[in-house]
């Protein structure tokens, strides 16, 4: 369901600042200095309300986090999650997966989390699906050489379009699975979506996909 924009919308989630970055572009090369540390940093492509983001930030706070999320109605959630939990180690970012060359320098992320992003169902759309081998050129770029990507979807067909796409880009794939609740992992945690996916039985499909 699409949210409708709200008045004040903006102005709120401005005012967020940080863990909001307002010119994510001057810290290109620079996120471990932005973080004050040199730990391992983890993007989520898309973060929804936020809950996967700041429940992995929350869990594992010697990882640095970074959402990234282009619909401020449901940035501003996940921003604000952020700030009652007291997370040091999360930043968010308001723009476009288009635009990461712009924010990140090559080998700067280690992880990369693609949870039930768009499908673009229709063949002509097949290049804005962001496990798209264009994409997947510009996510090794930015991958250090342990770099993965962590995909989620209920999109039987999507799930079937990345599997060839990653092996044709020369991934390796491990952690396949087509019905990601039969055996779940401890670790795993569901984004809001997926809880509904959940309730009503879908399966939800999942991989891993280790740069070479």
């Amino acid at each position: 369901m699409r949210l409708r924009r709200k008045p004040g919308t903006k102005e709120a989630l401005l005012a967020l600042v940080p863990p909001l970055v307002l010119e994510p572009q001057d810290n290109l090369g620079k996120w471990q200095r932005y973080f004050g540390n040199t730990n391992p940093i983890y993007i989520e492509l898309g973060t929804g309300k936020g809950r996967f983001i700041t429940t992995l930030a929350q869990n594992n706070p010697h990882i640095n986090y970074i959402g990234l999320e282009l619909k401020e109605e449901v940035l501003l959630m996940g921003v604000k999650k952020a700030v009652e939990q007291n997370l040091n180690n999360i930043a968010f970012i308001w723009g476009n997966v288009q635009e990461l060359d712009n924010y990140f320098a090559p080998e700067e992320l280690a992880r990369i989390y693609i949870n039930f992003c768009d499908p673009w169902p229709k063949k002509r759309w097949a290049k804005r699906r962001l496990t798209h081998r264009t994409f997947l050129a510009n996510y090794r770029k930015l991958l250090n050489d342990q770099g993965q990507i962590h995909f989620k979807t209920d999109n039987k067909d999507l799930f079937e379009f990345s599997l060839n796409e990653f092996v044709d880009d020369k991934w390796q794939l491990q952690n396949i699975t087509l019905d990601l609740y039969k055996n779940p992992p401890e670790d795993n945690i569901a984004t809001e979506y997926e809880l509904k996916f959940k309730e009503k039985g879908m399966p939800i499909y999942r991989l891993e996909a280790l740069k070479e």
